[in-house]
Parts: structure tokens; C-alpha cells; sequence
């Protein structure tokens, strides 16, 4: 099985979106502006993005221009004393 990706944006590969990834909406004018999620899928440049919070959960598609990727291995508290 061979996997190919063709992109018409000017990406680099370490920013390429994939199921799973932590993402944030970077659109101001968007309602979810600054809404962090999970990536679900990936489909003719829309990115449809899992957000979770407490009791609701809410899938939402977007254009890919529109997020930006989260490094989720840093954890907010880092370095904090408790």
C-alpha cells in the first residue's frame, strides 16, 4: 500500500494534518476561535475536529488553513510549583 500526499499549499511536513492530531483553530473570525480538538478525519482539504468538553462533545469541520497545529506533549502545568 503506498501512501501519497499532494497538496497544492506551500506545507512543510511537519505540519501536515493527521487523524489524530492536536489542533487549534487559528481563524479569528471563527466561533471556535482558539478551541483546541482532536482531528477525526481528513477529507478534499476539510478536516473535521473533535471537541470535548465536560459533558458535550461537538464534531466540526473546517477548512485546513483555518487550524494550526498543538504540541501536545507539553502539558499547561509544566513547571509550575505546586
Amino acid at each position: 500500500m503506498r501512501l501519497t500526499i499532494i497538496c497544492t499549499n506551500k506545507i512543510s511536513p511537519s505540519e501536515i494534518i493527521f487523524p489524530g492530531s492536536a489542533v487549534r483553530v487559528s481563524n479569528t473570525g471563527d466561533t471556535y476561535y482558539g478551541f483546541e480538538g482532536q482531528v477525526q478525519r481528513v477529507s478534499d482539504g476539510r478536516v473535521a475536529v473533535l471537541f470535548e468538553g465536560g459533558n458535550w462533545d461537538k464534531l466540526v469541520s473546517f477548512r485546513a488553513s483555518e487550524l494550526e497545529l498543538v504540541d501536545a506533549t507539553l502539558s499547561r502545568n509544566k513547571g509550575r510549583k505546586k
